[in-house]
């Protein structure tokens, strides 16, 4: 048995908590890193006593469109899935029920699911240094059950909640913009997942096609791009009363 971590973490976050779960299943796990636009997915292949953990940030409410394609690439061959996803902690909502349809369209089965804390993306008071240890515990807790229900062989589906259909796709697009300290070195074209970003001239995006995953802020070495400082505050006054109270993570079994 082979475990896989199948991860989309523009800022490290998801990556995290999906370190956290795949790591206690297994020291040495196999990383497909779904950020990583040049990556041959359609190459990636498992089988049905594999694991994969497979982890995604909740955007408002639903998982990335990139996540949906470039997962559907991946064959999962029967392998066992726990999905995992993250959030900001305002709410996951109907995230874990899409990830649940694209994963099994994939070939995979679903045998648990987790929601997770970490620090907002855009907003980034909200849920500051997290996860934390709290969280850990919490994580390693959940991932003992799973490998319980692993090793009984246990191929029930969990409850997993949400809506279907699903919420409407979309939240307020929110592209950084490169400021005067940009020296157009291109890191944050080379690693934004959708290409958005010219790599020949860094200080130019195409807005239409950001996704507002904050990467490009996340692998500035000079923090030499960022958001509207007028959007950015209207976001975190929308989101203050929403994630005030401290969220925990969940398992889903």
């Amino acid at each position: 048995m082979s475990v896989f971590e199948i991860v989309f973490s523009p800022t490290g976050g998801t990556r995290k908590v999906s370190g956290l779960v795949a790591g206690a299943l297994d020291n040495n796990t196999v990383t497909v890193d779904l950020t990583d636009s040049g990556l041959d997915l359609s190459a990636v292949s498992m089988t049905e006593d594999d694991v994969a953990v497979i982890s995604v940030p909740a955007y408002a409410g639903r998982i990335p469109a990139v996540v949906a394609d470039r997962l559907g690439m991946v064959r999962g061959n029967g392998a066992r899935a726990v999905l995992v996803c993250v959030y900001g902690n305002r709410a996951f909502e109907d995230t874990l029920v899409e990830l649940e349809d694209v994963a099994k369209r994939a070939g995979f089965r679903v045998v648990a699911a987790v929601s997770a804390i970490a620090e907002h993306s855009v907003a980034r008071q909200f849920a500051a240094g997290r996860p934390d240890a709290q969280d850990a515990a919490q994580l390693a807790e959940f991932a003992q059950q799973i490998q319980q229900k692993l090793l009984a062989e246990d191929a029930s589906e969990p409850s997993i909640p949400g809506n279907r259909p699903y919420k409407q796709a979309g939240g307020r697009r929110m592209a950084p913009e490169a400021t005067e300290e940009c020296v157009s070195c291109s890191a944050c074209a080379a690693a934004c997942p959708v290409c958005a970003i010219d790599k020949g001239d860094p200080k130019r995006a195409a807005d239409e096609a950001c996704i507002s995953c904050m990467r490009c802020i996340a692998v500035c070495p000079r923090g030499a791009r960022k958001l509207d400082p007028n959007k950015l505050s209207a976001v975190s006054q929308m989101l203050s009363k929403a994630c005030v109270v401290r969220k925990e993570c969940e398992l889903f079994i």
